[in-house]
């Protein structure tokens, strides 16, 4: 955002004409890809939020928010610019806007250069002004526009007034149910003008403020105030002390409180805080539930770089899968502004002697490297100075090698010199404090034994590229010029197809569609393609287009048999001689074990050096980083914990997704993060469970990419996987007292959208940490009330580790067959404060939960058993320790080859019929009644009732008193009770359990 400072400044008769010529609309052409353009008249709403434009087949869609505007670039840069190859619009004229998650561009021309110079000074001065906003005035301005777009969605006829039966679809809407007498009651009391029957916005919200007084936050009021309407300094100033744990409050403190959030004129006179005033502070970010200190750097970044987790993405330039998506340098600016520390390049020969960056083997669009460190050195340090990791994957000749040397030398210039780099104690890395403004590539680094005077030598090519099955790779060699374009065609829009279905499923189930699946369904798709079009095979050979599916549809088995009839000579030949297999896809078998490494390129790797499992030697040398993909990682995790976690304490590891994850799909960080890896590189363009996990991680520490590791990571050892791992350490007891719901919004992918069912929400709180403290409860459901439900419900944890554990709140809608997602908030158990507290759930702009935090410390081994019914006296005496581990497995790859280290880990709980009655009745007691700690189960094996009371298969606690029978979730419930179904268990959790990994070696 450092190119916006100069927008701010702006004087405001340049502001005011170029927002009027924005709000008053502008005929602009939109270029999109494979279309000559579409004339539309774009305009800024009259709220200065969204960009919009008509006509649009869209409609409500055909909008960009301001906020999601990553930056506007002036003339034809973009892609879809470049591939115009008429070029005969004036590049004055052209801009183009970046937005969304995956850098969406909106490729916009002009009739003249002012008007183009208009937009682009008018999009970069809403831009430069929320990024100035402190975290208050944006809870202001999102909430006035939320204000604001409700009323004018639920204006159906456009007159700028609301009748009362608009007030009544608006309240189904927000999931309000409410007596129609009670409605209408509001509604005169707030209709106060002449215009009786209709609300003006003003007297919406008047009307607005009465249906959302706050029940619970009056109480609380009344119980500081003495039964008063208000609050006084002293008293406000009790309370801060009392509930919300705070020190120091000073008067000055409270009368500042009093000044900001308080909206009656008599009461900032008389310096007390009203119920209006109470609520806007307790709804503010000074009552968040995550710490503001800890929106600032807080931690010791002294210590060496091994004792920090580093936030890490994978394949940074992607923007979509890892198959046929586009390669963006704006993914690198993106991520590096979000705090990522650590960027992956991949580097493959480009034609005239330029190296490019693209994933190997497939079909994704190639940028060039030039562009890529240019990119990184703009946006490395505009959000923080701590050093950033360049991962580079290496598999360029010589000659471009030093293309490369030469860029990063070029352009990086004094961010690669770390000659005067503080290294504290010898044979010892570097401090993050020590590297500010530094870059550090990682890569091969040339043997010692070959002396300073060698100009290259041989390394091990070993990474993450080369961890690729042979079948998964390819290469592509056609004539005719149609055979590539239909094979491609066909794949793109059934990858799409297949990916759109998953992101509809259950969002805390990112295994219920698979990557195996995904593979199969086009493997099968493409099949039935090509037999309806024979024409495209040629010469009686295998068609393109299904020797390409066939091969992502093997496994590792066959490349020893196949590699032996296909080697790199082969491949060779292939090359030189093109015309030896036109129209079919060529397979790589033979994988190189070492590759040739300049010296140029290998003297800038200096303490992050790539190196191999099998190439470590336990010398006392300092500076590697080793490697693993997930699949090779678990078994480690698995099998050698404490020796894994001993080695984080001196070197780097790097966890990298498996080469199946072509959906750009996350394995879980969770067990690699408790194992002390420092480098856990997930897909950053994937938006689910797993990067919500990561971004809750670091967000704490200033959101600054390096997160402090315990202590006891980082001397010493001890075995995440046991039932008491840090016996000698006072455990923490978290109570959690959920109170209340605020403006909860119908499920995202409900199937009727708005006019939908009004939602039956319960709240589900999950503690992700070491094994031993993975537990979730949940509240019971009210049913029929999203707007402001009350639970007032108490859920007690025990943690052992808390330094490392996140806190998960959920929000879900019950209904007959299962739940509905409606909305997450996960946060730092280290980062969570005391008091009352609300929990904003992230992605929405009003929807809250409202509860209570108490904090306690307990000392001695048997208080778990006390103060979490979680616990068993199985537990303690070792009965069910092998259980134990064998549920543990859950957490990591129960079966390498299926390329999913978090397969079975997330359930669809399935009561009783009675229970689910119980639990869906408001009233419902909510003391003497036994709770289960149930997981989201597809598929629960028959166990009994002791062995359930230990834990699931991704090794979370439950309570539980009845056996659960497994079934499909689509299967009635009442056959299941009745007993009618058995299954047996999948054929994948067997194959799992009779088998045993390999030891990996480090």
């Amino acid at each position: 955002m450092a190119d916006l400072e100069v927008y701010k400044n702006l004087s405001p008769e340049k502001v005011e004409r170029c927002m009027s010529v924005m709000q008053s609309g502008t005929q602009m052409i939109k270029l999109k890809r494979g279309t000559k353009g579409l004339v539309r008249l774009f305009y800024l709403d009259e709220h200065r939020t969204r960009l919009r434009w008509r006509p649009s087949r869209k409609s409500e869609k055909a909008k960009i928010l301001i906020d999601s505007i990553y930056k506007v670039t002036e003339g034809r840069q973009s892609e879809i610019f470049h591939r115009q190859a008429e070029g005969h619009f004036d590049p004055s004229c052209c801009f183009t806007i970046y937005h969304g998650n995956h850098m969406e561009s909106l490729d916009l021309i002009t009739s003249n250069p002012e008007e183009a110079r208009t937009w682009i000074t008018g999009l970069k001065y809403l831009m430069a002004g929320i990024s100035d906003e402190d975290s208050l005035a944006k809870r202001q301005r999102t909430h006035n526009q939320w204000v604001k777009q409700t009323f004018e969605e639920a204006d159906k006829n456009g007159d700028g007034l609301l009748n009362i039966e608009e007030i009544h679809q608006l309240m189904h809407k927000l999931n309000v149910n409410l007596p129609r007498r009670k409605v209408r009651q509001m509604f005169q009391e707030a209709d106060t003008d002449e215009n009786q029957g209709t609300l003006t916005f003003e007297e919406f919200c008047v009307f607005y403020k009465m249906m959302s007084l706050r029940r619970d936050l009056y109480l609380l009021l009344l119980s500081y105030s003495d039964k008063k309407d208000h609050l006084t300094v002293e008293e406000l100033a009790q309370f801060l002390k009392v509930e919300q744990k705070m020190n120091n409050v000073t008067t000055d403190y409270c009368l500042d409180i009093v000044r900001k959030f308080e909206v009656s004129e008599e009461n900032k006179a008389k310096n007390v805080l009203g119920i209006e005033g109470f609520t806007n502070f307790m709804r503010s970010p000074a009552c968040d539930i995550f710490n503001p200190l800890h929106h600032e750097v807080y931690q010791d970044m002294d210590q060496p770089l091994c004792n920090y987790y580093i936030a890490s993405s994978h394949n940074t330039y992607l923007t979509g899968d890892q198959l046929l998506s586009q390669s963006k340098v704006d993914m690198y600016a993106r991520v590096l502004q979000e705090g990522c520390r650590c960027v992956e390049v991949d580097c493959w020969d480009g034609p005239d002697g330029e190296p490019v960056v693209h994933h190997g083997y497939t079909l994704t669009s190639k940028i060039l490297f030039r562009d890529v460190v240019e990119t990184i050195n703009k946006h490395a340090f505009v959000k923080n100075e701590f050093p950033v990791i360049l991962s580079i994957e290496n598999h360029c000749s010589v000659q471009q090698q030093r293309k490369i040397a030469q860029y990063l030398k070029g352009i990086f210039g004094d961010k690669l010199d770390l000659t005067s780099v503080d290294t504290g104690e010898t044979k010892q890395l570097p401090s993050p404090q020590s590297l500010k403004g530094k870059i550090l590539v990682k890569g091969k680094k040339l043997p010692y034994h070959l002396g300073d005077d060698a100009e290259e030598g041989e390394v091990s090519d070993e990474d993450s590229a080369d961890d690729i099955e042979d079948e998964c790779k390819f290469r592509l060699h056609y004539n005719n010029g149609t055979t590539e374009h239909q094979v491609e065609s066909f794949i793109r829009k059934k990858l799409e197809s297949l990916l759109k279905e998953s992101q509809i499923r259950d969002k805390e189930d990112p295994d219920s569609f698979t990557v195996r699946a995904l593979l199969k369904a086009t493997h099968e798709g493409l099949n039935a393609h090509l037999k309806q079009h024979p024409d495209v095979k040629a010469n009686g050979k295998k068609s393109h287009g299904r020797s390409l599916m066939t091969n992502f549809g093997k496994h590792k088995k066959t490349t020893n048999s196949r590699s032996k009839s296909c080697s790199t000579d082969d491949e060779e030949d292939t090359q030189q001689n093109p015309g030896k297999e036109t129209g079919q896809l060529y397979r790589l078998g033979h994988r190189r074990k070492t590759m040739k490494l300049c010296r140029e390129l290998s003297d800038l790797v200096v303490y992050t050096n790539s190196v191999a499992a099998q190439d470590i030697v336990d010398d006392g040398t300092t500076g590697n980083v080793l490697s693993f993909s997930e699949t090779r990682a678990h078994q480690v995790v698995q099998q050698k914990s404490e020796q894994f976690m001993i080695y984080n304490q001196k070197q780097l590891t790097r966890i990298y997704p498996s080469a199946y994850r072509i959906d750009s799909s996350n394995f879980n960080p969770l067990p690699y993060w408790n194992a002390g890896c420092q480098l856990v590189a997930l897909n950053y363009q994937s938006e689910g469970r797993m990067m919500q996990l990561n971004r809750a991680k670091f967000k704490t520490n200033g959101n600054c990419g390096y997160v402090l590791k315990p202590q006891q990571m980082c001397k010493g050892t001890f075995n995440p996987f046991s039932g008491d791992p840090l016996p000698a350490n006072p455990k923490k007891q978290l109570i959690l007292k959920v109170i209340s719901g605020q403006q909860l919004p119908k499920p995202p992918d409900s199937m009727f959208g708005d006019r939908g069912e009004i939602i039956d929400p319960f709240v589900e709180v999950e503690i992700i940490g070491l094994p031993v403290d993975c537990c979730k409860d949940q509240t019971r459901v009210v049913d029929d009330n999203g707007f402001n439900p009350v639970w007032e419900e108490t859920l007690t944890f025990t943690v052992h580790m808390p330094d490392i554990a996140l806190v998960r709140f959920l929000v879900w809608d019950h209904d007959p067959i299962g739940r509905d997602f409606v909305g997450q908030r996960t946060v730092t158990f280290s980062s969570l404060v005391p008091g009352y507290r609300h929990v904003y759930l992230e992605g929405l702009t009003e929807a809250s939960i409202f509860v209570h935090v108490t904090i306690n410390e307990i000392y001695g081994k048997w208080s778990p058993l006390i103060l979490n019914p979680s616990y068993t006296i199985l537990h303690f005496l070792g009965a069910t320790k092998n259980r134990q581990l064998q549920g543990l497995k859950g957490l990591f790859n129960k079966n390498p080859r299926h390329g999913s280290s978090e397969n079975n880990s997330h359930y669809v709980r399935k009561r009783s019929i009675g229970d689910r009655i119980l639990r869906r009745t408001a009233s419902a007691p909510a003391k003497g009644r036994k709770k289960s700690k149930m997981g989201f189960q597809e598929m629960v094996e028959i166990k009994d009732s002791v062995s359930e009371a230990s834990r699931d298969h991704d090794g979370v606690l439950r309570r539980t008193t009845r056996s659960l029978q497994e079934r499909p979730v689509s299967l009635p419930v009442d056959k299941s009770l009745l007993g009618a179904l058995s299954l047996p268990l999948s054929a994948a959790a067997k194959d799992a359990e009779g088998k045993e990994h390999s030891l990996v070696q480090i």
